[in-house]
């Protein structure tokens, strides 16, 4: 599928160099890029349950939510750069205009990162494909773990239930 879009570019991480981990999206979706703001769409959980894993107010403003995250030693990103997709869901995203963000680069800067927590199949899907063969050995052996993804569009599956296997974070997050 190639599309006549104009291309959709991801925003930079939120991060420090003592991150240990990383949540990864694949790209955001069209209320985020507009907000410019990762996970700005109203029904998408992820505000919701960082809020309940870490016992913090989820209508705080976005930027007290990332320096949260940072204080936690979370760092969010998405694996994609930029493409073209109609909408918002990782279905339509046209893989023959993938831009992927450089994770060797990202990495290097950030040596603490011991896990890597997918946000969705899809982010995952993208990653072992694109950016996995190209990492170093050392690299690589970052642990790795998809979890639910909390978009609205995969609203099959309870927020107890995401909650639950999202509480898998916690382990490698500051308390």
């Amino acid at each position: 599928m190639t599309y006549n879009l104009p291309l959709e570019i991801s925003f930079p991480p939120i991060a420090d160099t003592n991150s240990n981990l990383l949540i990864l999206g694949s790209m955001p979706s069209v209320k985020s890029l507009q907000q410019q703001q990762y996970y700005a769409h109203p029904r998408n959980t992820f505000w919701r349950i960082i809020s309940v894993l870490f016992n913090t107010e989820k209508e705080l403003n976005y930027n007290v939510r990332c320096q949260q995250l940072i204080h936690h030693q979370i760092a969010v990103w998405d694996v994609v750069k930029a493409c073209q997709r109609k909408g918002s869901l990782d279905q339509n995203i046209d893989t023959n205009s993938l831009i992927i963000n450089d994770f060797n680069h990202f990495l290097r800067h950030h040596p603490k990162i011991k896990k890597i927590v997918f946000n969705g199949t899809k982010a995952e899907q993208i990653f072992n494909r694109y950016v996995l063969p190209t990492l170093s050995e050392q690299q690589t052996k970052v642990i790795r773990l998809r979890l639910p993804s909390t978009s609205p569009a995969n609203a099959a599956i309870p927020f107890e239930q995401k909650l639950q296997q999202w509480q898998q974070i916690l382990s490698s997050a500051k308390s």
